[in-house]
């Protein structure tokens, strides 16, 4: 299969992780067998990784918070930086990890926990890795889009009219 169509299923995918193959193979003008075909070679190949809901926890009861944390930390010769970033995803307390450019080196984005739990983690966990020179740590204090989402709904003008 040529490499723009898989990117054409994935980005359908990305979307709206719900399209079935036929729904893509409708889209597409193809097989919905192909389409089907396609996506397992993807998921054995871990181009697809998963696929996952996309939740507005602001609208639950859930009352736990989100943090990133950027950490400056010393290459390691030989490694680099993978070294490192192996020690911190295998934490389960970590939901993405990225390598950046910039005056941070990683930026590590925790699951949903409790200022305590996050605050705990950083302490102990994060800030006591060996090559690991400084963190800071930010809250997430709302989430107005997420993945391309947009989570919160636009406000309504409820101005009253007036014209002369």
């Amino acid at each position: 299969m040529e490499g723009k169509t898989r990117e054409e299923i994935l980005r359908l995918l990305e979307a709206n992780a719900r399209y079935t193959a036929k729904d893509i193979a409708a889209m597409l003008g193809m097989e919905e067998e192909e389409v089907k075909n396609e996506i397992e070679a993807m998921e054995r190949e871990r181009v697809i990784c998963g696929y996952h809901a996309l939740v507005d926890w602001d609208k639950t009861d859930d009352e736990k918070i989100s943090a990133l944390v950027e950490l400056k930390v010393t290459p390691q010769r030989g490694d680099g930086f993978e070294r490192i970033a192996e020690k911190i995803y295998q934490y389960p307390e970590v939901e993405s990890l990225y390598l950046m450019s910039g005056g941070y080196d990683f930026t590590v984005i925790l699951k949903k926990a409790t200022m305590k739990e996050i605050a705990n983690f950083v302490s102990s966990r994060l800030a006591v890795i060996e090559e690991v020179q400084s963190t800071a740590t930010h809250i997430v204090l709302a989430r107005y889009k997420d993945h391309g989402m947009q989570l919160a709904a636009p406000k309504k003008d409820m101005r009253m009219v007036v014209t002369p």
